[in-house]
C-alpha cells in the first residue's frame, strides 16, 4: 500500500448494477465505488483497501482490493 491507500468496509454493493459505497475506517466519510474501479470482486461487509479519484459527483474509490 502507498501513502494514498485507505482502508474501509463495503457498506453497500449492488453487483447487478455494479456500484456501491465504502465507509472509510479513519473517518465517517463514505465513498462511491463502481465495479470498473474494483480489482477484486467485492461484497457487502468486505474489508477493502482503496484509493480516491475525483469523479463527477465527488471522490470515487478506485483500485479496490480485498484485505
Amino acid at each position: 500500500m502507498n501513502e494514498n491507500t485507505l482502508t474501509g468496509k463495503v457498506k453497500f454493493f449492488n453487483s447487478v448494477k455494479g456500484f456501491g459505497f465504502i465507509k472509510d475506517d479513519n473517518s465517517t466519510k463514505e465513498y462511491f465505488v463502481h465495479a470498473t474501479g474494483c480489482i477484486d470482486t467485492i461484497n457487502e461487509n468486505d474489508e477493502v483497501s482503496f484509493e480516491l479519484k475525483d469523479g463527477q459527483k465527488g471522490l470515487n474509490a478506485i483500485n479496490v482490493t480485498l484485505l
